[in-house]
């Protein structure tokens, strides 16, 4: 930021009473959150990321028109930049940047869509293409088609992968005249539903939380390919759940030793440590409110943003095991996800 400050940016389901997108300062020293702002974005600006440049913010719309938008970020409050941008695709539940492009998973109509981006950081008017997935799985109703649930660049830059839920399957793509083409798909186990994926820090391994088994798929990742192969996978919680778990976000340490997730119907963070081809599950500590969605990790802390209790709690991670240390939070309603500036 041009101020030199630390900011967080938190998105919040306005159909449930969140307040939009919120604002909120980060103690550089104890990854306090301190609220300064919010903004009745787009409805429901579930998903949000930073641009490279940090002065530009996109948000999507989950809704079952779907939608992207545009924020400057200069100051305490984002202010609009430009019109929202239909995704030909509903529910958005994810976006990234790639290759000078927004890219949005659209989970309710199994979709991958692509809005080009201004040399300003402004959207263009209309997507300028939107890849549909196909297929299914054996878990119903959750798997009766597919449910592109997030996309995001591969380490290298040089894909595009996206998840989806419904087909147990990521599928690598390029950029070709402004839509993603598929390349290869790479099928995971049936009736896992992966959700989120996050990259080893050097790009060697992709990790993949599966929603509708808790559990993460270890992948090895050949960039000079495009080639996903699973190799093996490590349950998230250290006993059966009593019903359906849930998981929900994914992150790696900044150093590659540990993989943190979180897991909505346990309330849970889990502590994974990374040992090669393997995942080892070191503990799980509670975290810190109901229905954690979604985790952010950035200077030995981590965010957790707790979607139903209504808050975004932040941790200290001890640097030898991993393991989370409650720090405080803040109340944001809805909460959906944080964004590090």
């Amino acid at each position: 930021m041009a101020d030199g400050r630390r900011r967080a940016f938190i998105g919040s389901f306005t159909a449930a009473g969140g307040p939009g997108i919120v604002t909120a300062e980060v103690d550089a020293g104890s990854g306090a959150l301190t609220v300064l702002s919010s903004v009745e974005a787009v409805p429901d600006p579930s998903c949000l990321v930073l641009a490279d440049d940090k002065e530009t913010l996109y948000a999507v719309s989950e809704t079952a028109e779907g939608a992207v938008a545009a924020y400057r970020v200069a100051g305490d409050k984002p202010e609009p930049a430009g019109r929202p941008v239909p995704v030909g695709g509903s529910g958005p539940t994810h976006l990234s940047l790639f290759a000078g492009h927004v890219l949005t998973a659209n989970y309710g109509s199994g979709s991958v869509t692509a809005v080009p981006v201004r040399p300003d950081g402004t959207l263009a008017r209309s997507a300028s293409g939107v890849l549909r997935h196909t297929g299914a799985g054996p878990h119903t109703p959750r798997q009766q088609g597919p449910h592109a649930h997030q996309v995001q660049p591969d380490p290298s830059g040089r894909w595009a992968v996206s998840v989806d839920l419904g087909t147990d399957s990521v599928r690598v793509c390029t950029l070709v005249d402004g839509a993603l083409a598929l390349y290869r798909e790479t099928a995971l186990r049936p009736g896992s539903g992966p959700r989120h994926l996050a990259f080893h820090p050097d790009g060697s391994y992709a990790y993949v939380v599966n929603e509708l088994s808790p559990s993460v798929t270890v992948c090895r990742w050949d960039a000079a390919e495009g080639v996903l192969t699973p190799l093996s996978e490590t349950p998230v919680l250290p006993g059966a759940p009593a019903g359906d778990a849930y998981p929900s976000g994914i992150v790696t340490s900044p150093d590659g030793r540990f993989v943190w997730t979180a897991t909505r119907g346990e309330d849970v963070l889990s502590v994974l440590a990374v040992r090669g081809e393997e995942l080892r599950l070191v503990t799980t500590v509670r975290c810190g409110g109901h229905w954690p969605r979604a985790l952010a990790a950035s200077d030995g802390f981590l965010y957790v943003a707790n979607e139903r209790s209504g808050d975004v709690t932040w941790f200290a991670v001890d640097p030898l095991t991993g393991v989370p240390r409650r720090g405080g939070s803040i109340r944001v309603p809805a909460a959906s996800c944080v964004a590090l500036a």
